[in-house]
């Protein structure tokens, strides 16, 4: 009877587990820079730099490759996105314009497409990759 209530505890968790990855991963990389560089000719550009945005995705990345090749596809793609776009929700909601929901909307697509294709590749027929490198599993070395 314990594994009855167990199971539900580790689906849920199987989710929310990449959201609080994918949260702290925009908090580490996009959460602390909020203002935008004035260029010599009066234009602005950010407030992300390439180098932060690049960063986030390969730590996402990481994160969904752990999650996808258990097999807990539920987990890296709807964790993920849930993650992200909470995420950018709460950092850019005090845009006055409102312009920042249709921010927000992309990337909760983007995300979600990304995740899911990244995953299948992750966990193709093949294997999850780990198979050509350390062998099949029983004991034989590739």
């Amino acid at each position: 009877m314990r594994t009855g209530i167990l199971k539900p505890v580790l689906q849920l968790l199987q989710i929310l587990v990449p959201a609080g990855v994918s949260l702290a991963a925009w908090a580490a990389w996009l959460g602390w820079d909020q203002h935008r560089d004035v260029q010599p000719d009066g234009s602005t550009t950010g407030p992300y730099e390439a180098w932060q945005v690049i960063g986030l995705v390969l730590t996402l990345l990481l994160s969904v490759y752990w999650t996808a090749s258990r097999r807990y596809f539920a987990g890296a793609v709807l964790g993920t996105t849930v993650g992200l776009t909470t995420a950018a929700y709460v950092d850019w909601s005090d845009d006055s314009s409102g312009l920042f929901v249709v921010g927000v909307g992309l990337i909760m697509m983007g995300t979600f497409v990304v995740t899911a294709a990244a995953s299948a590749v992750i966990a193709s027929p093949k294997g999850n990759g780990r198979e050509s490198v350390m062998g099949d599993g029983r004991g034989n070395e590739a």
